[in-house]
């Protein structure tokens, strides 16, 4: 998916291609393989997936293409969250919300490259240790925001449930009337639930999410008098053009639009 994709761009530069299954504003959770897709697959080198039961196609999609490429689990060594999804206790997948973790995405593609590629192992440490260093600069800027945001507004409505790693991260309350992936589908005991949470403890905006449907969230803004705040990028990035074309990019414009929401 995209933003896994980018990641890997930054790691491998000019010594690989890079081929995303699922492309800018496009949602992992649902992506349904197309023959195409099998193909793409089957002349891959290495395949690069998250992890943590984001993919569920992929085993499928592995078997249609006969590929026998190598594997880079890009979640190898990060600790899951658990959450609650329907009564049931599910693995959360959306682990690069937590710029800690990215670090270790990119640790864990630049060995998986270097494995499959020895010639071009330096190429690849190099690169990863350029990319880790905008990383730490990143962080620092997220954390100074955060800091920026008085503690009683850092609550947050989302569509789903995909922003659990950066509310641990940077402490920051996310609710969502949707579970871990955006296929399931809120009941109205839980909106009614969430409606009620926003009005008891004044929380002061809700957010769409570039691959989700805007409608339930602007029938909680209706409710509630919680204003809209900007578009968050949770599951992918935006095209070229948008305002989160890369992970850096998608992060940038996360915190500008939490901060801009939560401190007016």
């Amino acid at each position: 998916f995209s933003i896994l994709a980018d990641l890997v761009k930054n790691v491998g530069g000019d010594k690989i291609e890079v081929s995303a299954l699922v492309g800018p504003n496009g949602d992992a959770h649902v992506f349904s393989p197309s023959p195409a897709d099998a193909k793409t697959v089957a002349a891959a080198k290495v395949m690069v997936v998250n992890g943590l039961g984001l993919e569920g196609w992929m085993t499928r999609l592995v078997q249609a293409s006969g590929s026998k490429a190598p594997m880079v689990v890009a979640t190898t060594g990060i600790k899951p969250r658990n959450m609650e999804e329907d009564g049931k206790q599910q693995i959360d997948p959306h682990a690069w919300q937590s710029i800690a973790n990215a670090k270790v995405y990119v640790a864990n593609i630049r060995d998986g490259l270097s494995k499959a590629d020895p010639p071009n192992a330096d190429a690849y440490a190099a690169n990863a240790a350029a990319y880790l260093v905008r990383l730490d600069a990143l962080e620092g800027e997220v954390k100074a925001a955060i800091a920026r945001i008085p503690a009683d507004h850092r609550k947050i409505i989302t569509t789903h449930d995909a922003f659990g790693y950066f509310g641990a991260a940077y402490g920051m309350a996310f609710i969502s009337p949707e579970g871990v992936s955006t296929d399931s589908e809120p009941s109205a005991k839980e909106v009614a639930r969430i409606i009620t949470q926003i009005k008891v403890q004044k929380i002061p905006a809700v957010f769409m999410e570039n691959i989700s449907d805007p409608r339930l969230m602007q029938q909680i803004s209706r409710e509630t008098g919680a204003k809209i705040g900007g578009t968050l990028y949770s599951d992918a990035l935006s095209d070229q053009k948008g305002p989160a074309a890369s992970y850096i990019e998608m992060m940038h414009n996360n915190i500008r639009q939490l901060s801009i929401a939560l401190m007016s």
